[in-house]
Order: C-alpha cells, then structure tokens, then sequence
C-alpha cells in the first residue's frame, strides 16, 4: 500500500476493459494520483497528445491502450493494426523515458509467439518462428515494444517491464461483432439466436484450435504485482495455465445460455494458431502471481451479466 500511495500514475486505456479494473484496483491500493485516458481523450498516435497527457508529470506508466480486434477485424485492418499499435507504443517509450518516468509497463500480446511454439508457450520461445498469418501485423506490432524496452534498459539503463498476457475475458468485454473475440462473439450469438428462437448458430473454423483465457480482474492483479515487484528485462507471460479447444467453449457457452440448438462449423473461416496455451512459471517466481477465478465461474458470470445488460435494453 505504501508503495502505490507514493505513485503518480499514468493508464493508458485506463477507460477500457481492462484499464478499467486496473484503475479500480489501483485506487485500493492507496493511489492517490491516476491519470486513465482512451481515445476519447486522444489518440496517442499523435505525438500532440502524448505531450499533453505528459503534463500529469506520471513516475509510472501502465502502457494498456492497443487497436485490438478478433480475427476478422485482424484480416481486414491489418495495416492499421500494424501501424497504430507500433507507433503509440514507440512514441510513448521514448517520451516516457524523456520525461524521467521511473517505469515503464509494456502489455504486449500472445499474438507476438510463433504459430507453431511448442505447448505449454515459455518466454524463451518468443523469437523462434513467426507469428500466425491472420494476427502477425498487430502481434509483431507490439513484440516491437519489448525490443525498445530491452534497448533502452540496455543503453540508457530505463526501468522498463514487458508482460504477455493470454486472452481475456470478463464483465466489460467488447461485444461488438466487428471487433471482439471469441468469447463475447460467441455468448452474442447464443443469446440472439436463444432470444429469437433460431435453430442453429454458425461458429467459425472447425472447433479443433485450443485458446487459454484469463479472467480480466487477475489480469490486472497480475499487472499491478508486476509493476510493484518485477524490474527485469526478460517478458513474462501472464495466464491461468488452462486450455480449451474452441468446440467445448463454444459447447460450453451454449449451455450456459440455454441454447439447445445446432452448431454449425464454417470451415471455410480461419482456425486461427492452432493451440494456445502459457508456461506460467515465471511469473508466479518473480512476482508471486497465480490466477484465481475458475474458468466455468468467469464464465458463468459474465454469461449472466451479458443477459441481464441485454433484457435491459429490450424494455
């Protein structure tokens, strides 16, 4: 508590999903002082804005905020993924470290591994292949901020971190079709089709691909640990240490709606990378860090709150 009482601290996405949980848990920590900006307060492509939000005089950033999307949005903004993401991160490095910050948070992405890294995914494998096709912009993108951190740890001696971590999931999510992935896509879809009594839901690919998902309040527990106690240059993956192939959670999620209906597989929609899942041992050795919310539970939570939240707007 001493620790975060002491921080002025800067949450870039810090309105967003995750960003959000963040700076709720920061401010039970004792922190006082919290800058959280989206992009309704500037898009920090704009070297303008960043100059701006500097005037907050931050000594930590927390460096959440990305152009994220599933694999249909990958597909047809690939060059916006790739672009956005590496030039807000690159920029708010090199400003951060201009402006004295203390330390740097960079939250890269599970995207960044190669699409054949043997299972369970270590740190060391990071640079030993490239990433899968459909998501490769927006993962190479962001592996870019662990090289600058490296570097700039390496030459100018800058304290800063860079995490891995698993898909998300949660209250919050992004439910919008264009953009979000697979979870919330799916629990859409099985509470339209249930609502409207429709007899089938199509799901994309062919169900075999596995994904490891990390409920979004760990997520940022694992964040905040991370920036209090780990000060090294090596990436740390941050997941719950589960795996799941697409067809039982789409199995799953449908149960959990109630929809009794058929599943019908589009084959001729991308599988995406074909397993997922993280060695999460560093993490919990450099920063005691272990995720605690059951899989099922998550779920189950965020099924009925996205209910709830639809019935709600229905009247």
């Amino acid at each position: 508590m001493s620790y975060w009482k002491n921080q002025r601290v800067w949450v870039t996405g810090g309105t967003g999903f995750l960003g959000s949980v963040i700076t709720k848990k920061l401010r039970e920590r004792g922190c006082q002082e919290i800058l959280a900006t989206g992009i309704e307060h500037g898009d920090l492509v704009d070297p303008a804005v960043i100059h701006r939000h500097f005037e907050f005089r931050p000594n930590l950033v927390i460096h959440l905020a990305a152009n994220v999307g599933g694999i249909g949005a990958n597909r047809e903004r690939p060059a916006e993924f790739f672009y956005q993401n590496l030039m807000m991160g690159v920029q708010l490095i090199h400003e951060s470290w201009k402006a004295g910050v203390k330390k740097f948070v960079a939250i890269g992405t599970i995207c960044a591994y190669p699409k054949f890294t043997p299972v369970p995914f270590k740190e060391e494998e990071l640079w030993n292949g490239y990433p899968e096709e459909t998501n490769a912009p927006y993962g190479l993108a962001k592996k870019m901020l662990l090289v600058q951190s490296q570097a700039y740890r390496q030459q100018y001696g800058w304290n800063s971190i860079y995490l891995l971590p698993v898909n998300l999931f949660g209250p919050g999510d992004n439910f919008n079709p264009a953009s979000s992935h697979v979870i919330p896509a799916l629990i859409k879809k099985f509470v339209e089709a249930k609502k409207s009594e429709t007899d089938h839901v199509i799901a994309w690919g062919d169900g075999s691909p596995t994904r490891e998902f990390l409920y979004v309040d760990d997520a940022a527990e694992g964040i905040l640990l991370a920036a209090e106690h780990y000060d090294k240059p090596e990436p740390v993956n941050l997941g719950s240490g589960m795996e799941i192939s697409i067809k039982d959670l789409t199995t799953t999620i449908a149960r959990h709606v109630g929809f009794s209906g058929e599943i019908r597989w589009d084959t001729t929609q991308p599988n995406g990378q074909p397993r997922r899942r993280l060695d999460i041992s560093r993490a919990e050795k450099e920063f005691g860090f272990r995720a605690k919310m059951g899989f099922e539970e998550g779920l189950k939570r965020m099924v009925e709150l996205y209910r709830n939240e639809h019935e709600k707007n229905r009247l």
